[in-house]
């Protein structure tokens, strides 16, 4: 299963950086701001047709095509191109994410960026991996040492201005810093390698965290709601960190 969520993911990055060197058109979704490629499209049709050759009976839930249900206990969420604005604008943030889940818990995590090469990976009780090497979290433990990154949704309303005021809370605490990346899935594995501290947004699916939360966890970090309430896959919001500043992190989410 591993080796099929890796092939799956090195194929489709070939397809995004076919389109990468192009001037690809983009066709908007809920909102202007909501966009989707051909890179998109191609490289989850290929995902899903090597997953489909191995394991014909699994259950496929992706961004772009929605849910494949079968009586399996396994199924694999799919990101064929986490951070398609950023693509689409040739900012070179973005990637692959693959996961598979049995039974609601995560056994298998791939995410890929094309551009850098960083192949971030991890299996359940076996710990991550960027590139092979093992990674773990940062040892911060007080957020006026911490890097932290957040993300918005395409709402532009009641969701970004609660956003906007959660990141004016965490600088009053003297965070050194908070970026913003365009990719959930990216935020997730530079958390569990020590590059960021801690991560939060209020608006998601299951395919923008699915992979990168075992990685995550598996570099020893910690990933919940932004309540604190226990991960699982269908979850709206994450608060990701390393685990020594989580709860702080919690605690002024919710102020």
């Amino acid at each position: 299963m591993k080796r099929t969520a890796i092939k799956a993911a090195k194929e489709a990055a070939k397809i995004i950086l076919h389109y990468y060197s192009e001037n690809v058109n983009a066709i908007s979704k809920t909102n202007t701001c909501d966009l989707v490629t051909k890179a998109d499209i191609e490289s989850e049709n290929k995902i899903i047709s090597i997953i489909k050759n191995k394991f014909p009976n699994h259950s496929i839930l992706t961004e772009e095509s929605g849910e494949e249900i079968h009586k399996s206990d396994y199924c694999w969420v799919i990101d064929p191109l986490d951070g398609t604005n950023n693509f689409y604008h040739k900012f070179p943030m973005f990637c692959v994410s693959i996961a598979l889940y049995k039974k609601g818990k995560p056994l298998i995590g791939v995410v890929f960026d094309p551009l850098k090469k960083e192949f971030f990976y991890a299996e359940k009780n076996e710990g991550a991996y960027l590139n092979d090497k093992k990674i773990n979290v940062s040892s911060v433990r007080s957020l006026n040492k911490a890097l932290l990154v957040l993300g918005f949704y395409y709402e532009r309303g009641l969701l970004m201005r609660k956003s906007l005021g959660q990141m004016k809370k965490f600088f009053y605490e003297n965070v050194h810093g908070i970026r913003r990346t365009g990719s959930a899935a990216l935020d997730l594995c530079y958390t569990a390698c020590g590059r960021f501290d801690g991560y939060w947004e209020l608006t998601l699916n299951p395919w923008d965290y699915a992979a990168g939360s075992l990685i995550l966890t598996e570099a020893g970090g910690r990933i919940t709601d932004v309540q604190g309430k226990r991960y699982h896959l269908k979850m709206e919001n994450v608060a990701a960190s390393n685990g020594k500043i989580h709860k702080h992190m919690i605690k002024i989410l919710n102020e």
